[in-house]
């Protein structure tokens, strides 16, 4: 493959330090409660469903139904879910910035609910500084689907070769390789700057 000229970021545990667990230390005093929490009531499976597109007030009264003496807990996951993110990995935030700088083109894909991804450009600016973004919950698609690449490659004009898709997921990373993209995976302890540098990208 040629040196790519375009970067894509996926957000969450990329850019943003996204976690139930910041949430909910805040409301269980137990760690073991916790985690049963998350792997039976506010599951993964149920959480991907809003990144898919389901309605915030549809998902929490399904569970609500199911889990009637846990609603409050339930409803928090909706109503504070900016406690889920942490803050940002200011390292590879710095690095987009840096790349923004150099006039090198950035877009994202992110299994993101679309509402959330509105409050958390609010949150944080730089969100909506790229030259396109495909949110998997207004298109109701999710990686590692290779319709959602090729979504961004078809709506912004981008060749697959030219793109370096940067993501925290190794399935997305592998979905992004067999489009034709060249990916990057954003695994704890990885020097980004270096990965990107390897490409012939200034930073």
């Amino acid at each position: 493959m040629g040196q790519p000229t375009t970067v894509v970021f996926d957000i969450g545990n990329v850019l943003l330090r996204w976690d139930p667990r910041n949430l909910y230390r805040r409301i269980f005093d137990d760690e073991g409660q916790m985690e049963w929490f998350l792997a039976h009531v506010c599951t993964p499976d149920w959480n991907v469903e809003q990144d898919r597109g389901r309605d915030w007030d549809e998902a929490v009264a399904l569970l609500v139904k199911d889990h009637p003496t846990h609603e409050t807990q339930i409803r928090a996951f909706h109503e504070r879910w900016d406690e889920t993110v942490s803050g940002i990995f200011e390292e590879h935030v710095d690095l987009l910035l840096r790349l923004r700088e150099a006039g090198v083109p950035n877009y994202c894909i992110t299994n993101f609910s679309g509402p959330k991804f509105i409050q958390s450009q609010k949150r944080f600016p730089f969100l909506s500084g790229f030259d396109g973004i495909v949110v998997s919950g207004d298109e109701r698609l999710l990686k590692p689907d290779p319709a959602i690449y090729r979504l961004l490659l078809d709506r912004y004009g981008l060749k697959a070769e030219d793109c370096v898709f940067i993501d925290d997921s190794s399935a997305n990373v592998e979905a992004a390789r067999v489009i034709g993209m060249q990916a990057i995976h954003c695994a704890d302890g990885i020097d980004l700057a270096a990965e990107l540098r390897d490409y012939g990208f200034p930073v």
